[in-house]
C-alpha cells in the first residue's frame, strides 16, 4: 500500500474516512489506523532519498510489519504520523486504532490493552565519543535531553530521581524527538541525550564513531498498544500474535530486519 506522504494528507485522509462511516476507533469494518511517530528510524522514518521507494513516503520496520498482519487479518492498513505527545488523545477519539513505533510496553502495562511484546529494547544514555563522560555522575551540571512524552524521561523522575536532580535546569530536559536531542548532541548544545537503545543503534549507523552509550538505565520491550477502553482491541490483538508468529515461521520478520539492518534493525531483538 502506498503510504502518505505528509502529516496533512495523512489527517485529512482520517478524518474524511472518519466522516463517511461516523465510526470512531475503527472507521470502518477493516481500516485499521496505525500512529507512529514519523521520526523514529528504523521503526518510522521519512524515506528521503527513495531509498525504499518513492522518496519522501513514510517507511521503517514496525510500517512494514504492520502492512505485513493487516495483509494478514484482512485489514486496511492506514498509517498515520502523529505528535508523540499526543497520542492518547488521538487513541481516545479513534482518530488512530493503536499505537504501533517502538511503544515501550513497561511501566504502562496498565495505561493500555497490548499485543504480546515482539522486540526487546532499553534505555540508554548518550554521549558524544570524545566527551569524557563515562557515567551519569560525570553528568552533574550538565545539559541532558530526551524525547517528551518517553520512557527514559519517566525513569529519570523515578528509580533516577537523585541523579536528575544533579543536571543542569534542575533535571533531564525535553525536545520534539530523538532527532532533534541528537542534532543538539553533535552540535555540542547538550552533553546527553537518554533514548531508546534501538535509535542509538540507528545513529551509531549513520555516525560511526560520533557517539558512545554509557548507561543501560533499564531492560524493556516493544508491543502495540490500543486504548484501554477499546471494545475491539482483544480481538485485534488476537489476529496481531497470530501474525506475528506466522511471519517470523515464514521468514519475513528476518527479512524486515535484513531489510533495515542500515537503519539499527536487528533480528536478535525479535522476542516472539
Amino acid at each position: 500500500m502506498k503510504r502518505t506522504l505528509a502529516f496533512a494528507a495523512a489527517v485529512a485522509l482520517v478524518s474524511l474516512v472518519l466522516v463517511v462511516s461516523g465510526c470512531g476507533k475503527n472507521s470502518s469494518e477493516n481500516t485499521f489506523t496505525v500512529g507512529f511517530d514519523p521520526e523514529y528510524p528504523p521503526f518510522g522514518f521519512v524515506d528521503t532519498a527513495g531509498e525504499f521507494g518513492e522518496a519522501g513516503a513514510y517507511v521503517g520496520f514496525d510500517l512494514d510489519l504492520a502492512e505485513l498482519v493487516c495483509e494478514k487479518a484482512g485489514w486496511e492498513f492506514v498509517a498515520v504520523p502523529i505528535d508523540w505527545t499526543a497520542k492518547d488523545a488521538l487513541l481516545e477519539s479513534g482518530e488512530i486504532t493503536c499505537v504501533w513505533d517502538g511503544f515501550t510496553h513497561e511501566g504502562r502495562e496498565d495505561d493500555y490493552q497490548w499485543s504480546m511484546p515482539y522486540m526487546v529494547n532499553a534505555q540508554v544514555v548518550v554521549v558524544k565519543a570524545d566527551s569524557g563522560y563515562s557515567s551519569l555522575a560525570d553528568l552533574a551540571g550538565k545539559v541532558v535531553l530526551t524525547q517528551a512524552s518517553v520512557t527514559g524521561y519517566d525513569l529519570m523522575q523515578t528509580e533516577y530521581a537523585d541523579a536528575n536532580a544533579t543536571f543542569a535546569q534542575g533535571g533531564v530536559q525535553t525536545v520534539a524527538s530523538y532527532a532533534e536531542a541528537f542534532r543538539q548532541l553533535e552540535a555540542e548544545l547538550c552533553d546527553a541525550v537518554i533514548c531508546d537503545i534501538s535509535y542509538f543503534a540507528y545513529q551509531d549507523m549513520v555516525k560511526a564513531g560520533m557517539f558512545a552509550n554509557i548507561v543501560t538505565l533499564s531492560s524493556e520491550h516493544y508491543a502495540v498498544g490500543f486504548a484501554k477502553d477499546n471494545p475491539d482491541a482483544a480481538a485485534m490483538i488476537a489476529e496481531i500474535n497470530r501474525a506475528f508468529k506466522q511471519l517470523d515461521s515464514d521468514g519475513q520478520i528476518r527479512a524486515l530486519c535484513d531489510k533495515y539492518a542500515a537503519y539499527g534493525a536487528d533480528y536478535g531483538a525479535w522476542c516472539v
